[in-house]
């Protein structure tokens, strides 16, 4: 856990204030190009105002054809605030300050606020950097409002309850631009920089380095259904889990090709994830447990399988299974 340090700092101080940057939202956006034209974008749980988010949609809305763009801005004390664009009104190709409606809101700007949800109601798809310490709440009003979305969360939030039968029924996945690594969030001036990967860039903004972000989207993309190429031969290197029937695979890249069975692999297999390819089966467990995003709760996960080889623990692992197998 110790590679999440900057993640848990935040959950810790109450922090969730992480501005997107902004190369990264153009890179995942670029595999939806056709997927926005004629829709109402919402970009909630920003600083409407510094939003990379609104920055993009905004200077490519008649690129996206897009047919209008919400920004609502969280304020902890006070009001929050709406950005309203419908595009170019006098045909120079800028987003001038009289084009944006902006007001302040009648209360916080939270998402869960009913004014927000009425944003939520007339949006066609949301785009944003939610809360991660909401994030279970947060992907669960989409779903409930049946809203697409393109949204940026930590990867072990596959690991929460909530979210893995979502992944288990092809209903939330992984987006397309971010595979390993960690990203580069602004932070606030009074964010602490006490931890690995903290900083200040070369025009003075406060940044840290967050380890396995992803995006998440219900949105489909083309790459999603690339089949993965397999080359390795099942042999009797591949264990077997001690209390279900399944071997255990260490990498995605050493999924037997000629295995038919159910296999435990890492969740980083979710970055190659074929729905034509692969079935999700279960997920399975060891007992463990860890602290609920944005919380001191404790979780016990419960899925159907305890997770051991030899006795010893292995980590959280995805079971599959080959299709036409």
């Amino acid at each position: 856990m110790a590679k999440n340090a900057n993640l848990r700092n935040a959950q810790a101080v109450k922090a969730d204030e992480f501005y997107t940057d902004l190369t990264d939202i153009e890179k995942e956006m670029s595999h939806y190009k056709d997927f926005f034209k004629g829709k109402v974008v919402y970009c909630n749980c920003d600083d409407a105002r510094e939003s990379n988010f609104f920055k993009y949609f905004s200077k490519n809305f008649e690129f996206l054809g897009l047919k209008k763009l919400i920004t609502t801005g969280y304020k902890a004390e006070g009001k929050g605030v709406v950005l309203i664009y419908e595009g170019d009104k006098d045909g120079n190709r800028k987003v001038d300050d009289y084009e944006v409606e902006g007001r302040e809101l009648e209360g916080s700007g939270d998402f869960r606020s009913e004014e927000c949800i009425e944003f939520l109601k007339e949006a066609d798809v949301v785009v944003t950097n939610p809360p991660f310490s909401l994030f279970r709440e947060y992907i669960k009003q989409l779903m409930d409002y049946n809203k697409k979305f393109i949204v940026l969360g930590n990867m072990n939030s596959i690991l929460c309850k909530e979210i893995f039968p979502l992944v288990k029924h092809n209903l939330l996945w992984w987006g397309v631009s971010i595979h390993s690594g960690d990203r580069k969030f602004y932070v606030p001036e009074n964010y602490p920089l006490d931890a690995a990967g903290c900083g200040v860039d070369e025009n003075g903004r406060r940044f840290i380095r967050v380890k396995g972000v992803r995006w998440w989207t219900n949105v489909e993309n083309k790459n999603r259904h690339e089949r993965l190429d397999l080359y390795k031969r099942y042999s009797n290197e591949y264990m077997k889990f001690d209390t279900f029937d399944a071997i255990n695979v260490n990498k995605t890249c050493d999924i037997p090709c000629d295995y038919d069975g159910i296999m435990g692999v890492p969740i980083t297999f979710f970055d190659k994830y074929c729905p034509e390819q692969f079935e999700i089966v279960d997920g399975a467990n060891r007992y463990l447990i860890f602290d609920s995003f944005g919380t001191n709760e404790k979780v016990k996960l419960n899925h159907g399988h305890s997770c051991n080889i030899d006795g010893k623990a292995t980590y959280f692992r995805i079971l599959i299974r080959k299709r036409n197998a």
